[in-house]
C-alpha cells in the first residue's frame, strides 16, 4: 500500500508506535530492525543475526527484524501493524472519494460563493447549466430597474441569441421568462420572427431567476433537435436559477451598497479637503486626530512653535485706492503667492487676517526664517511685475518668535473654532509691528535665534532689546538681510562690525561714537534704512540727551 512504511510505523508521531515498542520491550528480544533498504530504524546496533525475517505487506518487503529467535514474532507483529495502518488508508481514501462525489452535487453553490459581481455569477450559471443541460447554446437575461432595459451579462455556447433584439423586443420576453414561470417551449415562432433566436433553434427551455416575488431575469437554454428537453431537465434548471437568483440578487445589492459607500467617501474626502482648507491638517494631528471629525470642544495640546506673521505696510492706504473687488483681488493674489512658500517650509497657516498672515512653524525656527527669506524675495519679484503694470509696489513686514502655544478647540456645542492662546502669538504679533520701526523687513526675537542650530546660515545684526506689553523682562532683536538684494547683503557684511560697534555705543549712551559708526555705514550704504533709523536717533539725543536711567531697551505698548 503506498504510503505505509516500517519508518512511519514506528514513528514517534503515529501512535502505533509506542503499541509496537512497548512489545519490543516486553519480549526483551536482543533485535535490530531495518526497512527494506537495511537502514537501522531501531533496536541493538550490536545484535548478532542469527535470525532475519521480513515484515511484508501483500508480498511487498517493508523493512527485516533480525537477531535472537524472538525477532519471528516481532516480524510477525510489525507486518499485523502494517495491515491495519493499510486498511485504514484504504479506508480512508474510500472516505475521500465518497466526499469528492458528494462535493460535486454542491460544486455549483460553491462556485456562486467564489464569484463576486452580478455579471460572473450568471456566467457560472450559465455554464453550469450547458454543461447538465445538453443544450447548444444559453443565455442569462437580468432586467436593469435603473435603464428599463434588458441586459444579456452572460451567454454560452454558439451565438444563437441576438443581444439586440433581446433589449428591444423586452416586451415578448415579458410574457415568458420574465412572468416569473419555468417552461419548456414548444412553440418558437414569436421568437424566431422577432430575431431573438435563430432558425437552427429547434428547443427552447427556460426558468425565471427571481427572488421572493421579484422577477429578476431567466436563464434561457437553446438545443438544436425538437423535444430535446425533459422534465427532469425543468426541475433541474429551476433549481440552478433559484440557487442563481438568491447570488445574483446579493451581488447587485452588494454592489449598490459599494457604490453608494464610494459615493459617500468621495463626498467624505471632499469635505475634509475643503475643510482642511480652514483648519490644517496639523492643527488637527497637533491634537492627536487624523480627522476633523473626531475633534471635539475642549481639546488642548500644548506645544513650543515659532509663531510667524506678516503684514503688509500701508495698506490702508494703498487700499483705498481700489474698489472693494480690486482689493480682494489683490489681497487673494498676494496670499496665493505667501501661503504655498510657508507650506514648503513645513509650516501652516494659521490664520488668514485681511493684508496679515499668522503662521505656526512645530518643526524647526530655521524653517520659520527661511520661509520669511523666501516670501521676501518672492515679494520682490511681484513687485518687479507691479513696476511693468505701472502699479504701486507693496512693502511687507515679518516677524518671528518661539515659544509655548496652546492650540484647542473651542466654542460652544454648536459652533467650534480651531484657536491659538499665548503670549508667543502676541510677542510674534508685536516684533512684527516693529519692522516699521526699526525700517527693517524680518525681525525675530532672541528667543527665536536661540532656538536655531545653524544661525550661522543666514545674514542678521543685533538691534537692542525692546519691552513689549504684557511681558516683565526685555526680549532681544534681531534683523535678518538674508532676503535683501545681493548687493545690499554685500554691503551689509561689510559694514556689519562698524554697524555692531555702532549699536554697542548707541545702547551705552555713547551716542557722539554712535554717530561716527553709523555715518560710516551709511556712507558705504545710504540705502540702509535701519542704519539711517538708528543714526537719526542718535543725532537727537545726542543734542536734546536722554533720562538717566535710559537704557536703550524700546518700549512697545500696543500694535
Amino acid at each position: 500500500m503506498p504510503g505505509v512504511t516500517l519508518k512511519n510505523i514506528l514513528s514517534k508521531k503515529n501512535n502505533t508506535a509506542v503499541l509496537a515498542l512497548s512489545f519490543i520491550n516486553e519480549m526483551k528480544a536482543h533485535i535490530s530492525i531495518t526497512d527494506e533498504t537495511n537502514t537501522y530504524l531501531c533496536g541493538n546496533t550490536q545484535v548478532l543475526t542469527q535470525y532475519e525475517h521480513p515484515v511484508k505487506l501483500q508480498e511487498e518487503i517493508l523493512g527485516w527484524v533480525k537477531g535472537d529467535e524472538k525477532a519471528v514474532h516481532i516480524a510477525s507483529f510489525l507486518t499485523l501493524l502494517a495491515q491495519k495502518e493499510s486498511e485504514r488508508k484504504s479506508l480512508g481514501s474510500e472516505v475521500l472519494i465518497l466526499y469528492q462525489e458528494v462535493n460535486m452535487v454542491f460544486n455549483f453553490s460553491d462556485k456562486l460563493a467564489q464569484a463576486i459581481g452580478p455579471v460572473s455569477i450568471a456566467q457560472i450559471a450559465v455554464d453550469e447549466a450547458m454543461r447538465l443541460i445538453n443544450s447548444v447554446s444559453g443565455v442569462v437575461v437580468l432586467w436593469d430597474e435603473t435603464s428599463g432595459q434588458l441586459q444579456m451579462p452572460a451567454s454560452a455556447g454558439n451565438t444563437l441569441f441576438d443581444k439586440e433584439k433581446i433589449a428591444s423586443h423586452a416586451d415578448l420576453l415579458l410574457k415568458i421568462g420574465l412572468s416569473g414561470q419555468s417552461e419548456i417551449m414548444s412553440d418558437l415562432t414569436a421568437l424566431k420572427e422577432s430575431g431573438i433566436i435563430g432558425d437552427e433553434v429547434q428547443s427552447v427551455i427556460y426558468s425565471a431567476l427571481k427572488v421572493k416575488h421579484r422577477v429578476m431575469g431567466a436563464i434561457i437554454l437553446a438545443g438544436g433537435k425538437p423535444m430535446q428537453y425533459a422534465a427532469s431537465d425543468l426541475k433541474f434548471l429551476t433549481t440552478l436559477a433559484l440557487q442563481s437568483s438568491s447570488a445574483i440578487e446579493s451581488a447587485l445589492l452588494y454592489e449598490k451598497n459599494i457604490r453608494e459607500a464610494r459615493e459617500k467617501e468621495e463626498a467624505m474626502r471632499r469635505v475634509y479637503e475643503i475643510t482642511a482648507k480652514f483648519v490644517p491638517y496639523e492643527f488637527i494631528g497637533s491634537l492627536g486626530y487624523k480627522l476633523i471629525t473626531d475633534v471635539k470642544l475642549g481639546d488642548q495640546v500644548e506645544k513650543i512653535v515659532t509663531v510667524l506673521f506678516t503684514d503688509i505696510r500701508d495698506f490702508t492706504t494703498l487700499s483705498e485706492q481700489m474698489t472693494p473687488e480690486q482689493n480682494f483681488r489683490f489681497v487673494s493674489s498676494y496670499n496665493e503667492r505667501m501661503g504655498p512658500i510657508i507650506r514648503n517650509h513645513n509650516g501652516f497657516i494659521n490664520q488668514y487676517l485681511g493684508d496679515a498672515i499668522m503662521a505656526l512653524f512645530p518643526e524647526s525656527a530655521e524653517k520659520s526664517l527661511s520661509a520669511s527669506i523666501e516670501m521676501q524675495q518672492n515679494l520682490r519679484e511681484f513687485n518687479t511685475l507691479q513696476k511693468a503694470r505701472n502699479l504701486p509696489i507693496i512693502k511687507m513686514g515679518i516677524g518671528m518668535h518661539t515659544g509655548p502655544l496652546i492650540m484647542g478647540i473651542t466654542g460652544d456645542k454648536d459652533r467650534l473654532d480651531a484657536t491659538t492662546i499665548s503670549d508667543t502669538v502676541n510677542t510674534a504679533s508685536r516684533i512684527e509691528s516693529l519692522t516699521k520701526y526699526y525700517k527693517a523687513n524680518i525681525l525675530l526675537s532672541e528667543i527665536t535665534l536661540q532656538q536655531m542650530k545653524y544661525s550661522g546660515m543666514f545674514h542678521l545684526r543685533y538691534l537692542g532689546k525692546v519691552q513689549v506689553k504684557g511681558r516683565q523682562s526685555a526680549i532681544g532683536i534681531h534683523e535678518c538681510f538674508s532676503s535683501d538684494s545681493e548687493d545690499q547683503i554685500n554691503k551689509k557684511e561689510k559694514t556689519l562690525l562698524f554697524f555692531n560697534e555702532g549699536i554697542h555705543y548707541y545702547l551705552n549712551k555713547s551716542f557722539a561714537n554712535a554717530i561716527k559708526c553709523f555715518e560710516y555705514v551709511t556712507g558705504i550704504n545710504p540705502e540702509d534704512h535701519t542704519t539711517q533709523f538708528f543714526l537719526g536717533n542718535s543725532i537727537r539725543y545726542l543734542q536734546k540727551g536722554v533720562a538717566e536711567n535710559w537704557s536703550g531697551v524700546v518700549e512697545m505698548s500696543n500694535k
